[in-house]
């Protein structure tokens, strides 16, 4: 190898430890993503992923995944209450699946305090839930989307935003029918409709201090 290629080689070297000058390795990898893509992986390389899916549309169809909240607040008002016993009573029919709260604002107020107002409506929705019979250890996570996604795309008030979206999240892995690798029955079990008769959302008059925040 010529002198000339050797200082080629040693610039470029230096050239790239200087781009990683103060900054930790592995820092900027994960975006927040990096978990979901993992869970999506490994519900593929399981066989489970397709189960999962058709399981999240019959939820979606058959009760209502989503409760609203007045502004600022993370508090069910009776509305959300109601769609959440429907909830629970599909719930309760499936011990073998797991669900996730993904908690969201409207897009007034600071990002970090949406953040942390998302994770509160979250949390509301897994206390409540576990209140109806539902098991805490099926509702495997609590996340916050904050405002990062609108329904509504709008920097004003808007309640549809301010919102907890109650979804599937793959299954019970040492459930027996899950070990037995019996998915399809799950996904076809016919749902005994709770008394629960569906309402319509109720309007609240929210006092306002300051943001969805």
């Amino acid at each position: 190898m010529g002198s000339r290629m050797r200082l080629v080689i040693a610039a470029a070297a230096v050239a790239a430890l200087a781009g990683c000058a103060g900054s930790q390795l592995g820092s900027g990898v994960d975006d927040g993503t990096f978990g979901n893509a993992t869970m999506n992986n490994t519900l593929v390389q399981t066989g489970q992923q397709g189960y999962v899916e058709q399981l999240s549309g019959r939820f979606a169809s058959e009760v209502p995944t989503t409760v609203n909240f007045a502004f600022n607040s993370a508090v069910l008002d009776e509305g959300a209450r109601a769609i959440l016993r429907q909830q629970a009573g599909w719930i309760r029919q499936f011990p073998e699946v797991r669900f996730r709260v993904y908690g969201h604002t409207d897009l007034v107020g600071s990002e970090s305090y949406n953040k942390q107002l998302g994770l509160r409506r979250a949390q509301a929705v897994v206390a409540y839930l576990g209140t109806l019979g539902v098991s805490r250890s099926r509702l495997e996570a609590m996340v916050s989307r904050g405002e990062s996604e609108p329904q509504i795309p709008t920097p004003h008030e808007e309640r549809l935003n301010r919102r907890a979206v109650t979804e599937v999240n793959g299954f019970v892995a040492q459930h027996p029918m899950v070990l037995n690798g019996k998915y399809a029955q799950v996904i076809h079990r016919e749902y005994v409709q709770s008394a629960t008769t569906r309402h319509p959302q109720n309007q609240v008059v929210a006092t306002q201090v300051g943001g969805d925040e």
